[in-house]
């Protein structure tokens, strides 16, 4: 397996609606800032891969737009996922396997609120025949998960509250994040369920924004970073598409992942020091924190995580690139991304980074 790291990338605020911006135009300050940190020219970019979402978007092939962000001189390797960009960065990750070059630029342009209902869009994913015509509401599933945690003593109430508390209070560092003021629990715990457990601060906010992330493989990664934060093991699973079928106080696709991530990089998901979770709902992370096992030793979500703001398709992709800065910045050593797709943690990715041993 040849070597390969995050070296770079960037990303743009996550701001609640950005609609008068074309998706070119929020993407390429953001490609721009990216490649002028590595000083790295846009021609030395072997491959780019994409994640968006048509029914956000609300028409077929959206993302062949932000193409003119990527520009098409030189000729351009190119391809696009359709969901999070975590599974675009998954096949830019494979592609550098290959040894088809030694760069790659993976990016995702998240613009949630171009739907005027997202209760319109969100049940189109669901089963057709069984689910879809019951028009649930885009977080109805998500409740019924919550509810069932809750009833299984996984989480409560009031600690989802301090998941919220703690989240926003760590956002207000990051400078991406767009979170002012303080949260009370006992505040939080006071307001009305949108559906029971949750309340609207137990879940993410949507949001606009884009997020880029540079890949590199052995010398050409040491050439660009003075700390790569090597992928020592990726894997992404997933389970039945149909929630009734599951047990949904579990995430096996997020444990095997997990598993599958370690037997490759040599270490647990319990041995990192910083997890950067794709929980869009506060009840979800005392769940994934089972699954992969992971101790208080562990920072989750420093950066304030999905619960500070939600691009889709950019979630996810948005974890691997907080991951990476943590390595980046010498606040940890070893690192978990996750990411995930569909509905109640349906799809999950794992990717497992790690600086030198020096």
């Amino acid at each position: 397996m040849r070597e390969v790291a995050v070296v770079g990338g960037a990303q743009s605020a996550c701001l609640a609606a950005n609609r008068r911006d074309d998706m070119a135009g929020i993407l390429l300050p953001v490609i721009r800032q990216a490649l002028a940190r590595l000083e790295l020219d846009r021609d030395r970019v072997d491959f780019v891969c994409s994640g968006s979402h048509d029914f956000h978007e609300g028409r077929t092939f959206a993302y062949i737009e932000s193409l003119d962000a990527v520009g098409a001189w030189p000729p351009i390797s190119e391809s696009h996922v359709e969901m999070d960009a975590a599974w675009a960065f998954h096949e830019a990750w494979t592609w550098l396997q290959l040894g088809h070059g030694d760069i790659a630029l993976v990016y995702g342009v998240g613009r949630g609120s171009l739907p005027d209902d997202p209760d319109e869009v969100v049940p189109a994913q669901l089963d057709p025949y069984y689910l879809t015509p019951l028009r649930p509401h885009r977080d109805a599933i998500a409740g019924l998960q919550a509810d069932a945690l809750v009833r299984a003593g996984v989480t409560s109430e009031r600690e989802m509250a301090r998941i919220v508390a703690r989240s926003l209070a760590a956002a207000r560092s990051n400078p991406h994040a767009q979170v002012s003021g303080t949260v009370d629990i006992d505040t939080l715990l006071a307001a009305p369920y949108v559906a029971s457990p949750l309340r609207a601060q137990d879940i993410s906010p949507i949001g606009d924004a884009a997020a880029v992330v540079v890949l590199a493989a052995g010398d050409t990664a040491r050439e660009l970073c003075d700390r790569p934060a090597w992928v020592r093991g990726i894997d992404h699973r997933c389970d039945t598409h149909y929630p009734g079928s599951r047990d949904l106080t579990r995430a096996p696709s997020a444990a095997l992942a997990a598993e599958k991530a370690a037997a490759a990089a040599g270490f647990a998901a319990s041995a990192v020091e910083v997890a950067e979770l794709h929980t869009e709902y506060s009840a979800q992370e005392p769940l994934l924190v089972r699954e992969f096992g992971l101790t208080e030793a562990t920072a989750v979500n420093p950066s304030g995580g999905p619960l500070a703001g939600r691009p889709a398709t950019a979630t996810g992709l948005l974890r691997i690139a907080e991951a990476a800065n943590a390595i980046h910045d010498r606040r940890a050593r070893r690192a978990l991304a996750h990411a995930t797709n569909g509905q109640a943690l349906q799809q999950n990715l794992v990717c497992l980074l790690a600086a030198d041993a020096s």
